[in-house]
């Protein structure tokens, strides 16, 4: 089996796809990717992760670190990848359920709040209604104990989830992801807030923000307060690393 290649962007490794080739990848070896996990990158992930040995190590011993943020597949394709292109975690998460509809393939959800959840499920009934939905919870907002963490992984098993999808914020969603994945016969999905911007509760950018990689102009125009330490302090930073790069 061939590899996905990956660019490594201040030490952090992102694979080069874009999203038919990630799919195609998955799809292709997923007897491979169970018991493992996707995450999705962007520019906060990865500078948080350049920051963090043991979440840098998360990262770059996943199934497929998605190029999420614009920026990303940007500095992938001027390093050679031409193909690289962005796939954010919405987008990817959606593809899948409209790939897995109408098939065997199991869905679990896990995260947010439960008002939120039910937004969603709202959403999946509504616009998929053949999709095989076997598990939702809510997060519960702090770190599971040992015991909490033994009887989620016995209820993902008996359900028999080929997919979990996980809602919890990075970093905490990928070290999560890490820690039970290996657990279980599905593969685990890292994806912040795709379930309330596939539900609606987070619009989305217009498609041309999007394409011009100012999807966080958008978001940080709805949360300022919020977001301008990750967006402003941030992207600083991964200006500054990438620079200090020495492949940058």
């Amino acid at each position: 089996m061939k590899m996905v290649k990956r660019v490594k962007i201040i030490d952090v490794g992102i694979s080069a796809v874009n999203m038919n080739t990630a799919l195609a990848y998955l799809f292709n070896n997923i007897e491979r990717a169970r018991g493992n996990y996707i995450c999705a990158a962007n520019v906060h992930t990865t500078v948080t992760a350049n920051e963090d040995e043991s979440y840098k190590r998360v990262q770059n011993k996943s199934f497929l670190t998605l190029p999420d943020g614009k920026p990303l597949s940007v500095v992938g394709r001027k390093r050679g990848e031409d193909d690289m292109d962005r796939v954010t975690g919405p987008d990817f998460m959606e593809a899948i359920i409209k790939k897995t509809e109408h098939s065997d393939f199991k869905h679990y959800f896990y995260g947010t709040t439960q008002e939120n959840l039910d937004a969603f499920v709202s959403h999946l009934t509504n616009y998929y209604p053949n999709l095989s939905v076997v598990g939702v919870e809510p997060s519960v907002f702090r770190p599971l104990s040992n015991n909490e963490e033994k009887e989620l992984i016995e209820r993902i098993n008996k359900s028999k989830a080929d997919f979990v999808w996980v809602a919890l914020g990075a970093p905490r969603q990928e070290i999560f992801c890490e820690k039970l994945s290996g657990m279980t016969n599905a593969v685990w999905i890292a994806v912040g807030g795709a379930f309330n911007v596939i539900s609606g509760i987070i619009p989305r950018a217009p498609q041309w923000l999007q394409d011009h990689g100012l999807e966080w102009l958008y978001r940080f125009s709805k949360e300022p307060k919020r977001l301008f330490k990750r967006y402003f302090v941030t992207n600083t930073k991964f200006i500054w690393y990438l620079a200090k790069d020495k492949k940058g």
